[in-house]
């Protein structure tokens, strides 16, 4: 499906300059850095969980042990936690790392991008596709919702000191 552009591009290009206005860097920082993968309620915060209920559970039971209770009792008990717990500590080792990104580095990418305001000018679509580009932003269509979903996915560019680009 094809959209037009005057009904897509304006209000775009509003967001984008009220987003990246200087006035608006620490809140358009602060959402950046929480809205990448690795934040609270990742893979690997509901696996660490287990691993810290496996071996609370252990503790449990080696503490019932030292104050009485029959060792035959919780064999399977305690052979099912040691065995979460291997699975645990097996499933955190083999989760790749997330490639997040800190304050620091998300100002970086701001202050990479030229002036947002000025570049947006309609008469001038190279400048607006630069920033497009610079921004990595990827607009969709959700037919279903009748809406247009705008992700970014921005990348610094620096000069390398041998000469050339590096990002």
């Amino acid at each position: 499906m094809n959209l037009r552009e005057d009904v897509v591009i304006p209000p775009l290009n509003a967001c984008l300059c009220q987003v990246l206005d200087r006035d608006n860097r620490d809140e358009t920082v602060a959402t950046m850095v929480g809205a990448q993968p690795g934040g609270s309620g990742t893979g690997r915060e509901t696996v660490e969980k287990r691993l810290k209920a496996a071996e609370a559970r252990l503790r449990r039971h080696r503490a019932a042990i030292e104050a009485g209770v029959d060792p035959a009792a919780l064999v399977t008990a305690m052979n099912l936690a040691q065995a979460e717990r291997q699975a645990a500590r097996e499933e955190l080792e083999n989760l790749p790392e997330s490639a997040t990104i800190d304050a620091a580095e998300v100002y970086a990418m701001l202050d990479s991008l030229v002036d947002v305001e000025r570049a947006l000018n309609p008469r001038n679509p190279y400048r607006i596709t630069q920033v497009y580009r610079d921004l990595g932003l990827q607009v969709l269509y959700d037919n279903k919702k009748d809406a247009v979903v705008v992700t970014a996915s921005p990348c610094v560019y620096n000069v390398c000191p041998r000469g050339g680009l590096a990002h």
